[in-house]
């Protein structure tokens, strides 16, 4: 498979560490940025992941900011992408298992290289285990994103 990784200045050093963990487990890297340390956007590289997973240029994506949060709210803000902050291996897994996360969020100054390493090839190497109970879950988060694109919560955050 092909896995989109993206980082900010602050994931820089990471990604290395990571495009060597998605090498190693058999997969291909469609890198989408930054290329330097230089200080840089995590929307910027998490926007594009996104695009790059919804476009199926690649079919999961990695991002890598400073704490792992900002890329995570970014990336889920992409109609479509389940991204998700995981600093361990079960989470990394779980969240594709029981959740069909597409994107996994990692924080460069929270979590070690060998353990980020970790939780890339659990991710990868998950499968969505298409149980009744999660396809419902999803399909009501589906349900929730539609209606918000098409404008239907108010001020306050309520359905109109």
């Amino acid at each position: 498979m092909t896995v989109a990784l993206g980082n900010d200045h602050a994931g820089f050093a990471l990604k290395a560490r990571i495009r060597r963990a998605i090498k190693d487990a058999g997969h291909r890297v469609l890198d989408c940025g930054a290329f330097d340390a230089r200080p840089s956007d995590y929307p910027d590289f998490a926007c594009a992941v996104g695009v790059a997973v919804l476009a199926r240029r690649a079919a999961r994506g990695v991002i890598v900011c400073g704490s792992g949060v900002g890329a995570s709210i970014a990336a889920s803000k992409v109609p479509g992408i389940r991204a998700a902050l995981c600093h361990d291996v079960f989470s990394a897994r779980q969240g594709v298992e029981d959740d069909d996360m597409n994107v996994l969020c990692l924080g460069a100054r929270v979590i070690g290289p060998e353990l980020a390493a970790e939780a890339v090839h659990a991710f990868l190497g998950a499968r969505f285990s298409g149980a009744a109970r999660h396809r419902r879950r999803l399909a009501k988060i589906a349900a929730i994103e539609r209606e918000a694109t098409a404008g239907a919560f108010g001020r306050g955050g309520r359905r109109r």
